[in-house]
């Protein structure tokens, strides 16, 4: 099985395919490094050669990067070091290539793919809505080890190449070519004659150096050692106040590309390679690994064959919620109704949907004819009139049990045994939903998670009466949406919204005992989070909070578990958040060092003042232990499978700190030991809320992992 296939057309033009076998993308592997090599020095010996193109045969991708799981197999330094340095080894002899070599760029090009594209001296990038470019390795918790921190810089410019080497962020066709990483944006025709026909034209030219368009200011910053240093000094400024410091691979990545700078390119190229060796070895780098590994195994439907396609949507409600979960189906659905109390109060819903699509249509993220194709699908309505053969309802309403019980029946009446009726909401059990309906084996849970569109995590919740033709649907179409899925067990709560309630207790009853509210977001930011837990609360909105809080209420009171009073006080007194301005912080425009204040009527309701001083570390331990143990609990009384389910459901739904790699990996790093001594000593101080569960003491006992 080849992964290269070499051609000479008869301009004497080589052209390298890149298709690797029995496999849906093409991975930067050994094998795949070895054939390269081969063809390469088969060309190099062929001197009637003009030029080579470099094309990829897979339909929508060119190079996704390097082989990961590979990669993940290697035990020993050395190896990790010759598999980097052999990938340098050919780059470097494609770039110092006599004759014009162009990339043909057709699809996702990312990571090593891009790394390749970089070293050579053309590139053509295909108008194609999956045409995307970009170097994701720091959310790996790794570097671009392939060179791409120095050609980037070079090709791009500093001030550029350091936001898309620190952030992952990707480009499309257009935003390359005015960024100035690709020469050139062609049609998705004829594209790998497009591109022999561009080799011939720099071969017959000679092989060109492109001189890059500098404004004065980008001139002067990196033109000299002082601009650089300045541009270096704020890119680590930058990282430290997002991350806290918590990730090291950001902070490598500066130091690659700034050595380089410093004492040039091959230079650069080998502190590529020590840092990367550096970086695969950290918790840090392993722990987001496990995530994409996780994330991986999930996007596959282990009960497809028994799933039923999703034809006819509807969406009840068309809120926020709503909207968002008829716009991530507009491409696979062919009809979606839209339904509201009138069509008046649909409408907003549909022109919401609308901007998304004339936004991704305007980004090239999908086509114009796309766009209307898609948006043609919606049909909004105001009763149940339309709803037969509609496969799945998912009700997006207002938390509210009596209201979601009659949206049921109503379902029910107007659809027959082949629709699915599913609950989109955060904490109300599903099997209370259900209860008395004619079909308990159609309805299912599907949580999702707010803005729609940009949360990745699906949470399907099944009941013990929950057919499994319904479970595996709601998977597939939740796959197809995008989503990253996880299956939980009914309870109040599930699996997100039961374990996220105990952090937020925990860090009102700090408010309470007389913390300070920036103390405690601080304390979580430098902890991991990217929210802190009094901001979310304000964000989410307290009357949302309140709600949760008293759907939870019963299960962690029989546990003995002290709950906050906070809510119902200041609910009473009309504080809903930032929805309405009044909240935990103020949101009148005031702000100190560009960071929202405290609003100080709540510390008279909750503690008084002045405010007491908690270390920092003790906030830490109080807030997120409370959200491990409940995770604990949750996979000891079987609501969630696995560790890895508790896991992608935490980082991805509720922001638990993605270097730790979730709630289980976490005790793992820690040491199950550690994690209950500490539960202990905080249960001795603030009561049986932190008492340690069995599982945890069995894994203490033991000395066992969860991995």
């Amino acid at each position: 099985m080849n992964y290269i296939t070499l051609e000479i057309t008869k301009e004497k033009i080589a052209i390298i395919t890149i298709d690797s076998p029995e496999a849906k993308v093409n991975k930067v592997s050994s094998r795949f490094l070895d054939e390269v090599a081969g063809d390469i020095q088969r060309i190099n010996d062929d001197k009637s050669i003009k030029g080579i193109v470099i094309v990829s045969g897979k339909e929508d991708n060119f190079v996704v990067g390097a082989d990961i799981d590979e990669v993940k197999r290697m035990q020993a330094t050395e190896e990790v070091i010759a598999y980097i340095t052999k990938g340098h080894s050919i780059l470097n002899t494609l770039e110092d290539m006599k004759i014009p070599v162009v990339a043909c760029i057709h699809g996702n090009c990312l990571g090593g793919g891009l790394e390749l594209a970089l070293a050579c001296n053309y590139r053509l990038a295909v108008d194609y809505p999956k045409t995307v470019m970009g170097l994701p390795e720091v959310q790996l918790g790794l570097l671009p080890a392939a060179g791409g921190t120095q050609r980037l810089p070079r090709l791009i410019g500093l001030t550029a190449a350091l936001p898309l080497l620190l952030t992952a962020r990707s480009l499309r066709a257009k935003q390359a070519k005015r960024a100035g990483l690709v020469d050139e944006v062609i049609p998705p025709y004829g594209t790998k004659e497009t591109a022999v026909k561009k080799a011939l034209e720099l071969a017959e030219k000679g092989n060109i150096r492109r001189n890059r368009k500098r404004s004065f200011i980008t001139f002067l910053l990196e033109s000299n050692p002082i601009g650089r240093s300045i541009v270096f000094s704020q890119a680590r400024k930058m990282v430290t106040r997002q991350t806290y410091g918590c990730y090291p691979a950001p902070y490598a990545i500066i130091d690659a590309v700034e050595h380089g700078q410093k004492h040039g390119k091959a230079a650069g190229l080998k502190k590529e390679i020590e840092l990367f060796v550096k970086l695969v070895t950290t918790f840090q780098s392993k722990a987001l690994m496990s995530l994409f590994f996780g994330m991986t195994d999930l996007k596959k439907n282990p009960q497809k064959s028994i799933a039923r396609s999703v034809g006819k949507l509807a969406v009840l409600g068309t809120g926020l919620m709503g909207q968002g979960i008829a716009s991530v189906s507009t491409a696979i659905c062919e009809t979606i109704l839209m339904k509201d109390v009138s069509l008046n109060a649909a409408a907003p819903g549909m022109k919401e949907i609308w901007k998304g699509l004339q936004k991704k249509a305007k980004s090239g993220a999908i086509l114009a004819f796309d766009r209307d194709i898609q948006y043609g699908k919606l049909v909004a309505s105001d009763d149940y009139s339309l709803f037969k053969n509609t496969d799945l309802v998912v009700e997006a309403v207002f938390e509210d049990l009596a209201l979601k019980k009659r949206i049921l029946a109503d379902v029910e009446a107007a659809t027959d045994e082949r629709t699915i009726f599913a609950s989109n909401t955060s904490a109300i059990p599903i099997s209370d939903i259900a209860a008395g309906c004619k079909r308990p084996e159609n309805v299912i849970g599907m949580h999702y998670f707010s803005p729609v569109p940009k949360m990745p995590l699906l949470e399907i919740i099944t009941t013990d009466k929950t057919a499994p033709w319904v479970t595996a649907t709601a998977l597939d179409m939740g796959i197809a949406q995008g989503k990253t899925c996880i299956v939980v067990k009914d309870g109040p709560g599930f699996y997100t919204t039961r374990i996220l309630a105990p952090l937020l207790n925990e860090a009102v009853l700090l408010v309470e005992e007389g913390a300070d509210l920036v103390s405690i977001d601080k304390a979580m930011r430098q902890f991991g989070y990217p929210v802190g837990p009094i901001t979310l609360i304000d964000e989410v909105g307290i009357d949302v909070g309140a709600h949760v809080a008293m759907g939870l209420e019963k299960m962690f009171a029989a546990r003995g578990m002290q709950s906050s009073d906070a809510f119902p006080k200041l609910i009473a007194r009309d504080y809903k958040g930032k929805k309405n301005k009044k909240g935990f912080y103020l949101y009148d425009g005031k702000k100190k060092k560009g960071q929202k204040l405290p609003n100080e009527e709540i510390y008279a309701l909750l503690g008084g003042v002045p405010r007491k001083k908690f270390d920092v570390e003790l906030i830490q331990q109080r807030v997120s232990l409370m959200m491990i143990n409940e995770a604990l609990i949750c996979l000891q009384e079987g609501i969630i499978s696995c560790p890895r389910d508790g896991d992608i459901g935490a980082v991805f739904g509720l922001g638990f700190p993605p270097f730790e790699g979730g709630p289980f990996r976490y005790i793992d790093h820690i040491g199950a030991s550690g994690v209950m001594a500490t539960l202990a000593s905080l249960e001795k101080i603030y009561g049986n809320r932190f008492s340690p569960p069995q599982i945890l003491r069995d894994m203490a006992q033991s000395g066992k992992k969860f991995y």
